[in-house]
């Protein structure tokens, strides 16, 4: 498998050495619009492209690769206002994309766990949910790509919440319906996602604590993989990672 690394920060790296240790080719990496000018050529000899570059880029790197008619693996968070047109270019290009908020294989256990936490907590009324996530102090978007699908799972899983809201203290929001996020920039830390369940004599707490980011690299490069034997059209990592192998 030939690979594109798109965006060569910290992510960029880590993909690049575990994808060459994995026995795949790194083609190609572009970090700047002089490499896509540069080195397009050698673009298009790729397999398949992995983007963790920067939301603001992101969405130009997908549409040149789909273009190109090249299948994308897309890591970056904080692009999903843009999702629409997105997967509008796809089914126009016949372009095959896996996106996901998270591509680490214990984070989307933590989504299912939180998908049946939220649905056993509908018969609890008295228990009040909140979110709070840590990253290290690069990371642009905030809160998380990562905590916003967890958010919007739970929405999506409860009767009650229609909503969640950044905010600075965890437990400052007073409206029932409204999930608060607090998003906590500190050090050179990978990733760190919590929610709480709290009432009145208790609490119920689940996490997930990244020790590196080898994890999401390891993920992506199987998503990678996964897609080049699969129909045009646009995937989300957590929706297939169990037929990952």
């Amino acid at each position: 498998m030939k690979i594109a690394i798109l965006g060569y920060g910290k992510m960029g790296h880590l993909i690049e050495k575990v994808a060459i240790k994995s026995g795949y080719e790194i083609t190609v990496i572009i970090d700047n619009e002089d490499d896509w000018i540069r080195k397009i050529d050698d673009f298009q000899k790729v397999d398949v492209a992995i983007d963790f570059s920067m939301p603001s880029v992101a969405v130009n790197n997908i549409k040149r690769t789909l273009k190109l008619n090249i299948p994308i693996v897309i890591g970056t968070t904080g692009w999903l206002d843009n999702l629409n047109e997105i997967e509008t270019e796809c089914n126009n290009k016949s372009g095959k994309i896996l996106y996901g908020a998270n591509f680490s294989i214990g984070v989307n256990i933590l989504f299912k766990l939180n998908n049946h936490l939220t649905k056993l907590m509908n018969n609890y009324s008295n228990y009040q949910v909140s979110m709070r996530e840590i990253h290290h102090i690069h990371k642009k978007d905030a809160p998380s790509g990562t905590a916003i699908h967890i958010a919007q799972n739970i929405i999506n899983n409860s009767k009650n919440l229609d909503n969640w809201k950044l905010v600075n203290d965890t437990y400052e929001n007073n409206n029932n319906n409204i999930i608060p996020i607090t998003a906590v920039r500190k050090d050179d830390i990978p990733g760190t996602h919590e929610i709480f369940w709290t009432s009145n004599v208790d609490q119920i707490e689940i996490k997930h604590t990244a020790y590196s980011r080898e994890g999401f690299a390891q993920g992506a490069i199987l998503a990678a993989r996964w897609l080049l034997d699969k129909p045009c059209g646009i995937y989300e990592f957590s929706q297939i990672f169990d037929n990952i192998q």
